[in-house]
């Protein structure tokens, strides 16, 4: 990643520069058949733009006709997903989901994502996959307390999560490494990918990474979005698990059971339940409300703000505040409901090596 200057005026002359090259050159090209199943049975589930940053591009979900995988077609290529990952960690857009949330509502689903692997053997050691900064291993050591916690993470976050204690050990790069796959070959009882499969190219080769790493016996905990959930009709584009152009796979339950069973795991576990989010209906409006009023700020705007254009905004941000928290916790007083039927929005598995 290019250095990023420090004003907004020499950021926006430095995007200026970069999109006067187009987006084409973000997406690899178009695919024809299923990345999972290969089937040519193809259609188009959604058609978007940056609903979350508002960076320019079209983004389009292919769905398979025979598996029901959904992916993103064409996909960003690596240069495309540094460009839409850039300004998203750090500043205004992080943590979309705990915001909505709340602290107390993250360190809940925290703490009961850990508390699935109670029924099991305590494991020694732990390794956490895309962590981010910690939360999860912050929390979960609440649970296990004689567990060592490790982190896995792409961005510099993890070593923050090191800094910071939430981390034992803080490992950078991708599970996918060959390096980083030997040197932790057989190092931990558990591996656990929260919302993790989703961002990345490949999700079989993440899961055959993810055995690498785990003892014989060890548990592989995936939480991710349920493409299959009724708000994704309902709310289309709106609806956050859609991550749109972050999330380039939506996996059914039925095909991520028989990618494990071939790797020769046995399921010992799968929850449509627990593992909901309650952020559906806050969400899409938080989405809507972004469009309405973007970041002024935004080094990718074509041109800096009037002060009637930062007023009027200023204004709307906080007459949207009430509603936006009314709306959250509408989406917290329907999660026992939605949790039971098909609105559910995530699900989990448990699989043992």
């Amino acid at each position: 990643m290019p250095p990023t200057p420090q004003s907004i005026a020499e950021r926006r002359a430095a995007y200026a520069a970069e999109l006067a090259q187009g987006t084409d050159r973000f997406h690899e090209p178009r695919r024809e058949d299923c990345p999972w199943c290969g089937s040519k049975r193809l259609r188009t589930r959604l058609r978007t733009s940056d609903l979350v940053q508002r960076k320019p591009g079209t983004f389009v979900v292919d769905e398979c006709g025979d598996c029901a995988h959904a992916f993103q077609n064409p996909r960003l290529t690596a240069e495309g997903l540094a460009f839409y990952h850039r300004d998203l960690h750090g500043g205004a857009h992080e943590g979309l989901v705990e915001r909505l949330l709340g602290a107390r509502g993250s360190r809940a689903r925290h703490r009961a994502a850990a508390r699935a692997m109670l029924p099991y053997a305590e494991p020694e050691s732990w390794l956490d996959v895309g962590t981010g900064h910690g939360h999860f291993p912050a929390v979960a050591k609440e649970v296990h307390p004689y567990t060592a916690f490790d982190g896995l993470d792409a961005t510099r976050r993890v070593e923050k999560a090191r800094a910071a204690g939430r981390v034992e050990e803080a490992h950078r790069g991708r599970l996918t490494d060959p390096r980083t796959a030997e040197r932790l070959r057989a190092r931990y009882d558990v591996v656990s990918m929260f919302h993790h499969l989703e961002h990345t190219p490949d999700p079989r080769e993440e899961l055959r990474a993810a055995l690498v790493v785990l003892r014989p016996g060890g548990h592989l905990l995936v939480e991710v979005p349920d493409p299959d959930c009724a708000f994704g009709a309902l709310l289309g584009k709106w609806w956050v698990s859609y991550g749109q152009p972050r999330h380039l796979h939506l996996m059914p339950l039925p095909n991520l059971l028989g990618e494990l069973e071939s790797l020769g795991c046995e399921v010992v576990a799968t929850d449509r339940r627990e593992p909901h989010i309650p952020y559906d209906l806050a969400g899409a409006l938080a989405l809507a409300l972004g469009r309405v009023l973007p970041d002024l700020d935004a080094p990718w705007r074509p041109a800096p703000p009037s002060p009637l254009q930062r007023a009027l905004h200023t204004a709307l941000t906080r007459a949207s505040t009430p509603l936006l928290a009314s709306t959250s916790a509408l989406d917290h007083a329907l999660a026992p409901l939605f949790r039971r039927t098909r609105f559910s929005n995530a699900y989990r598995i448990i699989a043992r090596r």
